[in-house]
C-alpha cells in the first residue's frame, strides 16, 4: 500500500510539471503539440480513407481485444501457425526431384550460380540429390518422403504452396519478413495483426500466445511476435511449458486472491487517473494487461494443463506429459484454439541443416527433428478434425526460406555432413483447414528444385491470403502511423486464390 502511496504522489507531482502546463494550458499549445505527434502514430482515432478498419489506439468503452466482426464472412476463426526456424530442408520432404538425383556429386553449373549471392556458398559446389524416400500418399497422390511418415496419413487434409520465394536468406530478417511484412525491426507481428483486427473469444486469456521448442528463440527474437507500432496489448505472450506458465502472475506468498484484487483495483484507478490527464493509450494497455493478468491466473493454468488429457491423446502426441517439448506445443495449441485463443503461434528452433555438424546434417539432424515433431503435427490435424475445429482452424506450417540443391561448401571446402545452404527462390509451406483445399498442391518448381517455373507464391501473397481466410482484405487492415496508413503486407500481396475451399 505504501508503494501505491508513493506512485500517487508522484502522478500529483507531475502535475505541477511544464509539460503538463503545456498540454492543458488555455493557449492550447501543448495540446497543438501533443496531436501532431499522436496523429503521426495513428492515436487519434483516425482511419484510412479507403479503409474499413479504424486505425486506433483502444478506447475507453471496452477492451481493446474484445471480439469484432472481419469485414465479410470469413472462413478461419484463429490460427496455428507452426514455425519451423531455421527452414527445413524441401528437397527432403515435399519437393521430389528424380532427375536431380541424376547429378548427385557432380560440379554445380555455373549457370546456377553466376550473378547469385548465398549465406556461405563459395566457389563450386557439388550437386546434392534427394536423401529421402519419396513416396505418393492418399488420394491426393501428394509425395511425401519417408522422413514424415506420420504426416503421409493426413495429406488429404493440406494444401501444398511448392513455389514459395522470399527476398531474404539470412535467418533474422526472413523471419521477420515472414512474419511481420518487412525485413526490418518495427513492424507489428501477423499475430498482432490478427489480434488488432478480430479481438479474441476469450477475454480470460490472450488473444495471441506464443509457444517455443528447440531449447532457442527464432534468430529474429521477440520481434516476431512483437506489437510494432501496434498498441501493445496486440503483441504475442509467450508462455513457459515447464513451471509457471507465465512468469510472476501467481500470488506472491502470504497475499490473497481478494487482497491482490484490490491492489489491482487500485493501480488501475491510479493509470486512469493518469490516461485521463495525458490520453496515452499504452496507459490503457497497462490497465488491460494487469486485469488480464488477474483473470489469467486461474485460466491459463487450465489451459496449460494437460495431465488433465486422456491417455491415449497424450500417446497421439508422443507427450511426455512432465517435459517441455514441441509435440507438448502442439498438444496446447489445440487446447488454446479450444478455448478461444485466436493466434497460437509455435517456433522450433533447430531446423538449419549447413552439414557442418551432426546436429545440422541432413542425413542426421533433419531426420531427428522431422522424429520430433512428426508425429506431434499430424496428431494435430486428427484432433483438431474429430473435434470439428479443423474447419474454422488454419493451421501453418513452414520455414523462413529454402534450401540449395547445391551441397554447401564453404571457402571452397567440402564440409563433412550432408547440408544444403539458405535459398530464396524456392521452398515449401502448407496450410490446413481454415477455408483451402484438401488434398492439393499448388506451384511447381524446376527439375532440380532450383527456381519456381509455375503459379509462384510470394511471402506478400501467402500472408493476404491469410488474411483473407480470416475474413480481411489486406489492403485495408491498417493502422496510421507516421503519416501514413500501414499494413501486413506493406504494398504488395495478392490472394492465393486457387487453394481456397
Amino acid at each position: 500500500m505504501k508503494k501505491l502511496l508513493n506512485e500517487l504522489q508522484q502522478a500529483a507531482a507531475e502535475r505541477e510539471t511544464r509539460r503538463h502546463f503545456l498540454h492543458t494550458c488555455s493557449t492550447g499549445l501543448g495540446a497543438m503539440a501533443l496531436s501532431s505527434v499522436l496523429g503521426s502514430c495513428g492515436f487519434l482515432g483516425k482511419s484510412d480513407p479507403q479503409s474499413n478498419v479504424v486505425g486506433s489506439a483502444p478506447s475507453t468503452d471496452g477492451p481493446a481485444t474484445a471480439p469484432h466482426p472481419s469485414q465479410y464472412l470469413p472462413k478461419a476463426k484463429r490460427i496455428i501457425y507452426i514455425h519451423m526456424a531455421g527452414s527445413p530442408s524441401q528437397l527432403e520432404l515435399f519437393d521430389y526431384k528424380p532427375e536431380l538425383a541424376k547429378y548427385n556429386g557432380k560440379d554445380c553449373p555455373k549457370a546456377l550460380l553466376e550473378g547469385k549471392k548465398f549465406a556461405f556458398i563459395r566457389g563450386v559446389p557439388k550437386m546434392l540429390g534427394p536423401q529421402g524416400k519419396f513416396a505418393q500418399h492418399g488420394q491426393s497422390g501428394a509425395w511425401v518422403s519417408d522422413y514424415l511418415p506420420h504426416l503421409q496419413g493426413v495429406v488429404d487434409d493440406i494444401s501444398f504452396l511448392k513455389a514459395m520465394h522470399t527476398d531474404q536468406f539470412n535467418h533474422a530478417p526472413a523471419q521477420l519478413l515472414m512474419h511481420t511484412g518487412s525485413a526490418r525491426l518495427g513492424r507489428p507481428s501477423m499475430g498482432s495483426w490478427v489480434t488488432y483486427g478480430l479481438g479474441t473469444e476469450n477475454d480470460n486469456l490472450p488473444g495471441y500466445i506464443v509457444l517455443a521448442s528447440g531449447g532457442k528463440q527464432p534468430d529474429a527474437g521477440k520481434s516476431v511476435w512483437g506489437s510494432g507500432f501496434l498498441p501493445t496489448v496486440y503483441q504475442g505472450v509467450q508462455c513457459r511449458t515447464d513451471g509457471d506458465p507465465v512468469l510472476y502472475a501467481s500470488d506472491p506468498d502470504g497475499m490473497s486472491r481478494d487482497v491482490r484484487k484490490q491492489t489491482i483495483d487500485a493501480i488501475s484507478q491510479i493509470n486512469q487517473q493518469q490516461y485521463d490527464d495525458v490520453k496515452d493509450p499504452e496507459i490503457l494497455t497497462r490497465i488491460a494487461q494487469y486485469e488480464l493478468a488477474f483473470r489469467m491466473q486461474m485460466s491459463v493454468p487450465d489451459a496449460m494443463d494437460i495431465k488433465s488429457e486422456p491417455q491415449y491423446i497424450l500417446d497421439s502426441y508422443g507427450v511426455d506429459p512432465n517435459k517441455g517439448s514441441f509435440s507438448r506445443n502442439c498438444l496446447l495449441a489445440r487446447r488454446l484454439v479450444e478455448r478461444g485463443v485466436r493466434f497460437v503461434q509455435l517456433f522450433d528452433w533447430g531446423w538449419d541443416t549447413h552439414g557442418t555438424s551432426a546436429d545440422g546434417a541432413i542425413e542426421i539432424g533433419l531426420k531427428n527433428k522431422c522424429k520430433e515433431s512428426d508425429q506431434a503435427v499430424a496428431a494435430l490435424l486428427k484432433d483438431l478434425k474429430q473435434r470439428g475445429l479443423l474447419d474454422d482452424t488454419l493451421v501453418v506450417w513452414g520455414g523462413e526460406f529454402g534450401r540449395t540443391p547445391m551441397q554447401e561448401n564453404r571457402d571452397g571446402q567440402v564440409l563433412p555432413f550432408m547440408g544444403r545452404d539458405h535459398h530464396l527462390e524456392a521452398f515449401t509451406v502448407w496450410m490446413a483447414g481454415g477455408g483451402v483445399k484438401r488434398g492439393f498442391s499448388f506451384g511447381e518448381t524446376d527439375d532440380i528444385g532450383y527456381y519456381g517455373v509455375k503459379d509462384k507464391v510470394h511471402i506478400h501473397d501467402l500472408q493476404a491470403t491469410i488474411l483473407h481466410l480470416l475474413g480481411f482484405d489486406h489492403t485495408k487492415l491498417t493502422y496510421q502511423f507516421q503519416g501514413r496508413p500501414f499494413r501486413l503486407t506493406d504494398v504488395a500481396g495478392k490472394i492465393v486464390k486457387p487453394i481456397l475451399a
